[in-house]
């Protein structure tokens, strides 16, 4: 298993993350039986978010640790996510912040969280609130790494005003046709439709500030339309992809995941599935590095410019 070096986090972390989102239809025993298999792979990084299931994601995954001596809490680093209130708003007030880590907690059964993201930004958040949350949540032992997700380069700085702890990760929507922060920079001045500046440029801005990526939904079209793999309408990826699967022997998934870390920035991918082969296709990816060629041949398949 490949790994990175995340600030902050005192350990080693895997280049997968086992995201935790679709435990909600599971048993403790099946999620236990996905979290040992998960670390048997190399995989210590576990992604939750108190909107998953409604909080029953997180709930599953603390009743599958209950008991079971043979997972150590020391081993793992668990990652959960607040700031979205299901059908009505984003809030990252002082109060709710502290209110949804403390159920957090309650639900996944543990003592602390190894990082803490802002799952989306809130217009009407205050720097200053959002500075005392963290103060309490990292004096208290609650909460020792803190980050974001789906911010823009200056979202952060605002942050960056009053927080004092360093914000370590932003989690990103990013896969080959889903790559606008990297087709913005490529195409930058031109009049294609990849030259329009989605995101602030959020993939220079992490490298500069050490900020570690995590790519969410590494295998989704745009605009939510589904996966690529196997669809007529990325004929030509997926040809490019079925080349490369034939000469590393392995899967078009394997690929599009290497893809992704072949990246110089360390982008570390959220893998969705509950499905243990469909884990091993992922982490499969981390026993091979396609080449500089083969990346762009890939990139451009995608349909994306070289200009």
């Amino acid at each position: 298993m490949k790994e990175i070096t995340i600030k902050t986090i005192n350990r080693p972390a895997s280049a997968i993350i086992a995201g935790c989102m679709r435990f909600s239809e599971k048993t403790p025993k099946e999620v236990n039986s996905f979290i040992h298999t998960a670390m048997e792979m190399g995989i210590n990084f576990f992604d939750h978010a108190d909107i998953y299931g409604n909080g029953k994601c997180e709930e599953l995954f603390g009743e599958a640790m209950k008991g079971d001596s043979s997972l150590k809490r020391e081993d793992m680093i668990i990652q959960s996510k607040c700031g979205v209130r299901l059908g009505l708003d984003y809030d990252l007030t002082k109060a709710h912040i502290l209110d949804s880590v403390d159920n957090i907690l309650k639900r996944l059964q543990t003592d602390y969280l190894d990082t803490l993201l802002l799952h989306r930004p809130d217009p009407l958040f205050e720097p200053e609130e959002i500075a005392e949350a963290f103060d309490i949540l990292e004096q208290s032992g609650k909460v020792r790494s803190f980050g974001v997700s789906n911010f823009k380069p200056m979202q952060i700085e605002l942050l960056k005003k009053s927080v004092k702890q360093e914000l370590v990760i932003n989690q990103l929507q990013f896969s080959l046709p889903v790559s606008n922060m990297i087709a913005g920079s490529m195409e930058m001045n031109m009049e294609s439709a990849g030259s329009v500046d989605h995101d602030g440029n959020v993939l220079d801005y992490c490298r500069l500030k050490d900020m570690t990526i995590q790519a969410w939904s590494p295998f989704q079209m745009p605009a939510w339309r589904g996966v690529f793999l196997g669809n007529e309408e990325y004929s030509d990826l997926n040809k490019e992809i079925d080349v490369l699967a034939a000469k590393y022997d392995t899967t078009p998934t394997a690929i599009a995941a290497a893809w992704i870390l072949r990246h110089p920035a360390d982008i570390q991918i959220v893998a969705g599935t509950t499905s243990v082969e469909r884990l091993k296709e992922i982490v499969s990816a981390c026993d091979f590095v396609i080449t500089h060629e083969e990346w762009y041949k890939l990139y451009l398949a995608a349909g994306h410019l070289l200009p």
